[in-house]
């Protein structure tokens, strides 16, 4: 298992599965198969894809631990930089199709609405990981400096359920939101016994 994940093949192939999500909603886009309110679909769709990308960004660990294949490592870094590609089509969705694309009106509305302010913060955070997540930028910051500045995902994680939380309470359905916050929790939780056990 450990030689085949490290064959020059597996990057590509998990980039392009990666990707699989915005095809298919491109198509839909473009095919006009996202039903009655694609604008919504999109929105929402891309939402999903930003915290199921979390949820997987934050198994790798447990995984490599508990698999002990520490080969899993090379591969969050991509994995962590999709959880931004798809938090930036959200941000899109919603700066084009709920505003129109008008930026004073989009200031204007940030901080009026909590959820969206939430949304946003985490955004912003998820953009100061991404510009950090080159290997130049480990060396400039220097290893615990970028390993404090990289821990904010754990801040970020349930930022983005409550974004998520506030979403569908407009609609009372709270079934995903209490998966996702299954998940989340539970790979947090690891996390936190792994600490005390140290």
């Amino acid at each position: 298992m450990q030689r085949n994940l490290l064959r020059s093949w597996v990057k590509p192939l998990l980039f392009a599965l990666c990707l699989l999500p915005f095809a298919w909603l491109l198509y839909g886009a473009i095919a006009n198969t996202l039903g009655a309110n694609p604008a919504e679909a999109l929105l929402r769709s891309t939402g999903s894809w930003t915290l199921r990308f979390l949820c997987i960004v934050l198994a790798v660990t447990p995984l490599r631990q508990s698999l002990k294949l520490p080969v899993l490592a090379r591969f969050r870094r991509m994995l962590g930089l999709y959880v931004f590609f798809y938090a930036c089509l959200h941000l899109l969705c919603y700066a084009w199709f709920d505003m129109g694309l008008d930026w004073s009106d989009i200031v204007a509305d940030i901080p009026k609405r909590p959820f969206i302010l939430v949304g946003f913060t985490s955004w912003l955070l998820l953009t100061l990981l991404a510009a950090t997540s080159p290997k130049f930028a480990l060396k400039t910051l220097g290893g615990k400096r970028w390993q404090w500045l990289h821990r904010t995902i754990y801040l970020i994680a349930p930022l983005v359920l409550l974004h998520f939380f506030w979403m569908r309470a407009g609609k009372n359905n709270f079934a995903d939101v209490a998966v996702y916050a299954t998940i989340l929790g539970f790979l947090l939780l690891y996390r936190v016994f792994k600490a005390i056990k140290k």
